[in-house]
């Protein structure tokens, strides 16, 4: 039993250390080290942007999309709007052009990279920066976006993303993406952030690399900083959008990303080391793979823990405390109550991740998506 209880105790580690305990070690090591920080921009006129927005029947949100990029505080001769219609079926096309959008591309269906790819492929600005087709920015959030590119160490920039609750919603999406957030801003005075949004980003783009699935907000931080320059979160670059109501339409959004999410770990580049300074690699490791991989440490650290009853008292607590946790989560599909909502979030958020692994095995990473109402 000395074997089983090797692999419960470190399972067990494991999904502690990567959701609290990697946290408070980027905060010893952020207090210690002295905060990385960027060079100043020049004086003088700030860099061309060509502003991408990926859309796929989003006629409802459209217009207001293109008047929010149209309205940001950045010079708008410096300013170029490119919406990319990817096979919508409505007027997407037709309303992004009468609001304004300075170039729209009606295009098939051919996923969102591809329609990213064709949009940058046309586009004009030193710098790209993209977003969805349902994220409003505050008016600043491009300046403050493309600050850090200044320095030319600098090769990606991630944005804040703010979202908006509906009255009556059950998802708890936000608070999860406040601890993400903290998270990220401590990755960014580090070794580098290891994942993005897509509401909100940008880089130089000759950094682009067009003609590539996997390419993204997960593959973005991670290849930059192969290239040894730093991908950073700039907290002061404010996007807001609406929260899938949800909790079940929340693991349907999660499901379809995480069915993405892993062609980029296991065909993307992101597990082989070549390249990664230390520190980056070890924050990789803490936050995404070990994240990743928490399903399977779960149902590992219940199998250890079940076989090791009858070998002290403290397998009989370790077990009741993983069961009452499990118990919690299915009274939190039932009940409004916030611990128990929290506990049935971890646990669709953490079952999306295993399900996402089975339909990449089954089917690839998809190339079209389709939006959560």
């Amino acid at each position: 039993m000395l074997a089983v209880a090797i692999v419960f105790w470190c399972s067990a580690f494991l999904l502690v250390y990567t959701h609290a305990g990697y946290p408070l070690v980027l905060w010893a090591l952020a207090r210690l080290r002295r905060t990385r920080g960027f060079a100043e921009a020049p004086p003088g006129e700030l860099p061309s942007v060509s502003l991408v927005v990926a859309a796929y029947d989003e006629e409802a949100v459209i217009e207001e999309k293109v008047r929010n990029a149209l309205a940001l505080d950045y010079p708008r001769e410096r300013l170029e709007l490119i919406v990319a219609s990817d096979g919508s079926g409505d007027r997407t096309a037709e309303l992004a052009r009468a609001a304004g959008a300075d170039l729209v591309l009606d295009l098939p269906r051919v996923g969102k990279a591809a329609a990213q790819d064709e949009a940058v492929a046309r586009a004009r600005g030193e710098l790209v920066a993209f977003s969805d087709a349902n994220s409003l920015w505050a008016p600043e959030a491009l300046r403050r976006l493309v600050a850090p590119l200044a320095d030319p160490r600098v090769g990606y920039v991630c944005g804040q993303l703010r979202f908006s609750a509906i009255a009556g919603a059950t998802n708890q999406e936000g608070a999860y993406w406040r601890y993400e957030m903290a998270v990220r801003s401590l990755e960014s005075r580090l070794g580098g952030i290891t994942a993005g949004n897509g509401a909100i980003y940008a880089l130089r783009r000759s950094d682009y690399e067009a003609g590539d699935p996997y390419t993204g907000d997960l593959s973005l931080p991670f290849r930059m900083a192969k290239r040894g320059k730093r991908a950073v979160y700039a907290a002061g670059a404010l996007a807001e959008e609406p929260m899938v109501p949800t909790l079940e339409g929340e693991f349907r959004r999660k499901r379809r990303m995480m069915a993405r999410a892993w062609g980029t770990v296991l065909r993307g580049g992101l597990l082989s080391p070549r390249g990664y300074p230390p520190l980056f690699a070890f924050e990789l490791a803490s936050h995404r793979v070990l994240r990743y991989g928490s399903p399977f440490l779960h149902l590992v650290a219940l199998g250890a823990n079940a076989a090791l009853i009858g070998h002290g008292a403290v397998y009989a607590v370790t077990l009741g405390i993983q069961i009452a946790f499990l118990f919690a989560a299915l009274l939190g599909a039932l009940l409004p109550l916030r611990p128990l909502r929290l506990a049935y979030y971890y646990a669709l958020v953490t079952g999306s991740i295993a399900v996402g692994f089975v339909d990449w095995v089954r089917g690839g990473a998809p190339l079209v998506w389709e939006k959560e109402r």
